[in-house]
């Protein structure tokens, strides 16, 4: 059941009312950007926001992921010192699930929540702990995302729809400050506008495959693969994009 306002521990003295997110916004809780639907306090000099994900996170909550399944995560609301996330690399600067370990891993709420299967019809794409050995991103053309970190990743069976889960976020991010440069900061319009970076152009589509109905093809299920990776950052309860 979905609640139009709440009380929230992180932001007692206030009530929270769920709106709609006319432009992006920076969640108190994880400190990443949010597009969809958030907590906003009633008194906007506040400006506190939770996204829907954060706004159900308790002190007590707890986590599980089959990737680091030897670690029973706990919801940390700040970390000491400098931390990054196990799944996509970037800096933690808010509520956190952190492991027991010694070496304690790290990840985001957002990326705890990671679903593990996108499927595209003609092609799904998979979570997986790293790209296989002979995958590159289709973003940033590497295989890691920083030197000796190699980052969560949705790749195809096939090999060749790869993206590293942080260059899914950055995409967004770049695409909506660029949008917003040209007054085109609709939220709803991101996922498109950042469709044309994520998939070639048809030119060099034509080149890659050597012919035109092989190229129509193609492209079409680039466009699917990229859909549905953007879907999840814009509609669904996964990914955010970190606030800089």
């Amino acid at each position: 059941m979905k609640f139009t306002e709440i009380e929230h521990w992180s932001h007692p003295q206030h009530t929270l009312k769920l709106v709609p997110a006319k432009e992006p916004y920076r969640c108190n809780g994880c400190k990443e950007v949010g597009f969809r639907p958030c907590y906003e306090c009633e008194y906007k000099e506040c400006n506190f926001h939770l996204h829907e994900e954060c706004a159900a996170l308790q002190p007590e909550s707890s986590g599980y992921h089959p990737f680091l399944r030897n670690c029973d995560f706990k919801l940390v609301e700040n970390v000491q010192g400098q931390r990054y996330c196990d799944a996509c690399g970037k800096d933690v600067l808010g509520f956190v699930y952190q492991c027991s370990h010694t070496k304690a891993h790290d990840l985001h709420p957002c990326c705890m929540k990671l679903q593990h299967t996108l499927n595209g019809g003609e092609v799904t794409l998979y979570l997986k702990e790293k790209l296989s050995s002979k995958s590159k991103c289709r973003k940033c053309g590497r295989k890691e995302i920083l030197k000796d970190f190699k980052g969560w990743s949705y790749e195809s069976n096939c090999g060749q729809h790869c993206y590293h889960v942080a260059c899914v976020k950055d995409l967004i991010l770049d695409n909506w400050k660029k949008d917003y440069i040209y007054g085109k900061n609709d939220v709803g319009q991101t996922s498109d506008t950042a469709l044309q970076i994520m998939v070639p152009n048809k030119e060099d589509a034509v080149e890659q495959s050597g012919g035109i109905s092989k190229n129509e093809k193609k492209l079409n299920i680039y466009w699917r693969n990229a859909k549905i990776v953007l879907k999840i950052i814009i509609s669904q309860p996964s990914l955010e994009i970190q606030w800089e």
